[in-house]
């Protein structure tokens, strides 16, 4: 124990209370502490500003050396940042000390009265945002204003010199043209600035017309013929030097290009494409960008837009065929296949032009076509076996439209285009067998329009491919089911266009159009049959059944347009049988010899027939009026011996004094009854005494079924004599034929008393 404790111990309560605690000595004690660290904290300071004066100093030496060594760096310091030469210790002293003095102040103070946002704080705090992005928005519209002067000044240095300067200058000019056109991010600052049409299309102009030369010039690229593969713009010795503007311009060119809406300008810009393959061939990801903007337009584009951009994609595929054929042929596919949904007489040229497009670029590779049209052939079976099974609304609707009809129209125009192909020709088998279960899969009436697509198809495959197709059933057993002489129950003002057209309603069946329309497709599809066999050696055997069946239609058939039709078929197909006949009797040759086979048909079809003759011809007339109506011209005009059709206007012509004298001297052979019959033709119709009213009865209950434009075309045609000719008396035809003038001659004097009575009243109302 201490000596203070001894004592503490020895006190009394009372003496301890009378001399109290030391507390002074404590005091004193921790006093002393306080001075002391205030005294330490002095020193610290007063050492941090001694070695912040000696790094200042350090500073001012080290510039003053950068002046003595540099001095071209210490100008450029002095005109771009003052604030580091300027420096002043005085400052950083302060900074520090109000630095010390909030270190100092640790405790955080409320305030005595708390602040509420305002309406108008968030009113102020709103438009300083506005104001801040107006502000960055005229910082990043700064730049040098593009003038005529400059652009024409540009271009005679590139012309001249092909200054590297000058092509820098362009293709920064046309990307500040493309930000204008709206094609350019926000982030993007260019050093010019575009504004005002003129100036746009100058900048436009002068990197269509001047760089891509200029280019060719540097890189001393010369000009390859067509069979040989162009070299890359790469290879060349100073690609370095224009790569990077190469590349700016043409990823500015397809943000130009997606910008654009005018085709005129669209086209510009697609031939000016077509141009920079070779320099987009040396950037494979921006040349895949290029080639979905190009099918883009291929597909959805204008007529002209379509073909330029096909061609650039052609030339694409072909620079780099490795790398770009595959994922093209699916882009374009999936297109196809998109934008084939809906066919309207508009729509159907554009779609047959990808079809075709389509088919040149899979014959490009035909290992990589077999691949994807098997699977894509395939898709299709499937849909139809689910048809099939299923038998379902949708299942079936999978099947029947327009995307499916044009995609089997794809595969087959394919298949036609290639042959003959080692690759390809095993899929000419599933593809027909698909094409026949989609013609059997519903065998109804309203969808005649589609099964006569898929025998046109049939037809081309089998015509291209030398392949025996049995599609005479299919359009024989029309005939059979179709009732052409059921009298029409509607009436329409337009024929039915069947090349737009899959499926037709139950009043469209009963119209007179529709069996128009099938008799005239009927007519095309058997004569194309016909006229693919007609040089083989076996096509009276072929032809016979059809034979047998027409002429059975032929006599069940009253209505004298369609006999006429199918009457010209039947008497071409039997002369073309006739001489196959001739001619096999002159051959020597054995049927089992394939190869002596072979060469004799090869022969007849280059000696022709009469049918393959008179369907050349007629498909020509044909071709030349689907052209017409696609166009909606209204008058055929044309050097060639077509006939013209011209509509009158204003009405039907009134006679004058010089017609009524011809119809006069025509008709003064007319007996007394006609004449009496003159006297009656003022009077109004209920007093008119009625004429040949037995004849009109017996009419009316013969032809009941037919209405008036038949009857005259049956009166014409002479079909009244048609059972005679069935019973094979030839000897009365001679009788017929009498009957018939006579018949002729009566309906020519009714047809002149009409035309006489128009004439006259129209006098009458003329005086």
């Amino acid at each position: 124990m201490t000596a203070k404790e001894r004592n503490l111990a020895a006190m009394s309560v009372d003496d301890f209370m009378k001399t109290g605690l030391d507390t002074d000595s404590d005091d004193s004690k921790g006093e002393e502490s306080d001075t002391s660290s205030v005294d330490d904290e002095k020193k610290n300071a007063t050492r941090h500003k001694g070695a912040k004066k000696s790094k200042v100093a350090k500073h001012k030496q080290s510039l003053q050396k950068l002046k003595e060594s540099d001095p071209e760096f210490y100008e450029f310091l002095q005109t771009e940042d003052q604030t580091l030469l300027n420096f002043d210790a005085s400052e950083s002293d302060t900074s520090e000390e109000e630095g010390i003095e909030e270190d100092s102040d640790d405790v955080h103070k409320l305030p005595k009265k708390l602040q509420v946002a305002s309406d108008d704080s968030e009113a102020s705090s709103t438009d300083d945002g506005e104001n801040e992005t107006v502000q960055k928005k005229e910082k990043k519209t700064k730049g040098i204003q593009v003038t005529l002067k400059m652009i024409n000044h540009w271009s005679n240095l590139i012309q001249e010199t092909g200054s590297l300067a000058c092509i820098h200058n362009a293709v920064t000019a046309f990307k500040s043209a493309v930000q204008q056109a709206g094609g350019a991010s926000e982030g993007d600052v260019t050093k010019y600035r575009v504004e005002g049409s003129g100036v746009f299309n100058a900048v436009v102009r002068l990197c269509i017309t001047d760089l891509l030369p200029a280019w060719q010039k540097i890189l001393k690229l010369q000009e390859t013929k067509s069979n040989k593969k162009q070299a890359l713009p790469s290879t060349g010795k100073k690609w370095s030097k224009i790569r990077n503007d190469v590349k700016a311009y043409v990823t500015d060119m397809i943000q130009l290009m997606s910008e654009l809406v005018d085709p005129s300008i669209v086209n510009v810009i697609l031939k000016h494409i077509h141009n920079l393959v070779p320099y987009y061939a040396c950037f494979p990801k921006l040349t895949k960008v290029l080639l979905k903007k190009l099918i883009s337009v291929w597909s959805t584009g204008e007529e002209s837009s379509r073909i330029l951009a096909f061609l650039s994609i052609n030339k694409i595929t072909r620079l780099m065929q490795g790398a770009m054929l595959e994922p093209c042929l699916k882009q374009m596919y999936m297109a196809y296949v998109k934008n084939c949904k809906f066919t309207s007489p508009t729509t159907l040229p554009m779609i047959n032009f990808m079809q075709r497009a389509l088919v040149e670029m899979f014959a490009i590779d035909v290992n990589l076509t077999y691949q994807y049209a098997f699977i894509y052939i395939r898709q299709l079976a499937i849909h139809l076996r689910n048809a099939i099974t299923v038998k379902k609304k949708e299942t079936c609707q999978s099947v029947y439209n327009w995307q499916y009809i044009h995609c089997l129209y794809l595969w087959a125009r394919l298949l036609s285009t290639v042959y003959p192909s080692d690759t390809l020709e095993p899929l000419i088998y599933p593809l027909t067998q698909t094409i026949v279960g989609t013609i059997k899969l519903v065998p109804t009436a309203k969808f005649y329009p589609l099964r006569f697509h898929c025998v046109r198809t049939l037809n081309m495959l089998s015509d291209a491919t030398n392949t025996f197709i049995p599609v005479l059933p299919f359009l024989l057993e029309v005939f059979e089911v179709t009732d052409f002489n059921k009298r029409h129950t509607g009436a329409s003002f337009k024929p039915f266009n069947f090349a737009c057209i899959l499926k037709l309603s139950k009043a469209q069946l009963q119209e007179k159009s529709f069996r128009d329309g099938v008799v005239d497709q009927l007519y095309d599809l058997l004569l194309e049959q016909f006229r693919i066999h007609s040089h083989s050696i076996g096509f009276p055997e072929l032809a016979l059944p059809a034979v047998i069946q027409i002429k059975d239609f032929l006599k069940k058939c009253k209505v004298a347009n369609y006999t006429k039709q199918i009457k010209q078929i039947l008497e071409k197909v039997e002369e073309a049988s006739k001489i196959i006949n001739l001619r096999r009797k002159a051959a020597t040759f054995d049927l089992r010899d394939c190869k002596a086979v072979d060469a004799w048909e090869i022969k007849s079809k280059e000696e022709g027939t009469p049918l393959s003759v008179f369907y050349t011809n007629w498909r020509k007339l044909r071709d030349r009026e689907l052209q017409f109506e696609i166009a909606g011209k209204e008058r055929i005009v044309g050097d060639d011996h077509l006939p013209r059709i011209e509509r009158q206007r204003g009405g039907p012509r009134k006679a004058g004094p010089e017609d009524r004298k011809e119809f006069a001297e025509l008709f003064e052979s007319a007996s007394d009854d006609d004449s009496g019959d003159d006297k009656m033709r003022f009077k109004p119709r209920e007093e008119r005494p009625k004429k040949r009213k037995k004849v009109e009865e017996q009419d009316s209950e013969e032809y009941s079924d037919f209405d008036d434009e038949e009857l005259d075309k049956l009166a014409g045609s002479g079909e009244d004599s048609g059972e005679k000719e069935e019973d094979g008396d030839d000897s009365s035809s001679s009788e017929d034929e009498d009957e018939d003038q006579a018949e002729e001659e009566d309906a020519d004097e009714d047809d002149a008393e009409d035309i006489v009575e128009d004439f006259e009243m129209s006098s009458d109302d003329d005086d």
